[in-house]
């Protein structure tokens, strides 16, 4: 007699050429291969990537909801480029949506003790950026770099605030690429060390004055640079 065996695996995803279309788009802009200020135009794309009009179409507007292309009123389309208000408006939001997740990881950790998963986690994301810092692979950095505040967004367990953050991480993808090349990969890591040794330690202040510092010192630095080149 045989018996039937059902396995947990996920299931296969059937992505509609818009997706498929967005998603090598955004690739494109987050890895540097499209530059910014760089003009789209439907025709160029759509023939580049062998969809229609309709569907480049349709994906330019997605990414121009997640903030990384614009539209040029009666020119066409144009990729984000970050200017110094830009970066100063996302380092002030990252520092307010940031400092919330570390004060709700950090209470949940204080409140679990040495027990709390979330400290593995943390550990291990950190670790993925000293990793990545010592290879000086800058790519490699700025995945790492967004991968650990990313990780404290999810940790907080707050669904809105995850929500909110969605909408703008790409742009903040951007930022940290951006903001980490200005700085020997060295630092970097000690950047993100008190964010993460408060959080562990369930110090919910110092975690949340370690999110914002960080933030606002790195922020300043950026929009500087962002200035002295505008």
């Amino acid at each position: 007699m045989s018996t039937t065996t059902e396995f947990k695996i996920k299931k296969v995803q059937k992505l509609s050429a818009e997706v498929q279309a967005a998603s090598a788009l955004r690739q494109g802009i987050l890895d540097g291969e499209i530059p910014p200020a760089t003009r789209l135009t439907e025709i160029r794309m759509a023939e580049q990537l062998g969809v229609s009009r309709a569907t480049i179409r349709t994906a330019f507007h997605q990414l121009a909801q997640e903030g990384l292309i614009d539209q040029i009123p009666y020119t066409g389309w144009a990729v984000m480029s970050l200017s110094a208000h830009d970066a100063w408006e996302l380092y002030t939001l990252r520092a307010s949506l940031e400092a919330l997740a570390s004060k709700l990881v950090a209470t949940g950790i204080r409140e679990k003790g040495t027990t709390s998963p979330a400290i593995a986690r943390l550990h291990e994301v950190f670790s993925d950026l000293e990793v990545a810092c010592k290879s000086r692979k800058r790519k490699r950095i700025a995945e790492a770099d967004f991968a650990l505040h990313r990780t404290i967004i999810d940790l907080a367990g707050h669904r809105r605030l995850g929500e909110q953050y969605a909408m703008v991480e790409q742009q903040i993808r951007i930022y940290i690429a951006s903001s980490d090349a200005l700085l020997d990969p060295a630092s970097i890591i000690e950047q993100h060390r008190p964010i993460v040794t408060a959080i562990s330690a369930g110090d919910v202040e110092r975690a949340v004055q370690a999110a914002v510092e960080h933030n606002e010192q790195e922020g300043g630095k950026l929009v500087a640079h962002l200035e002295a080149q505008e």
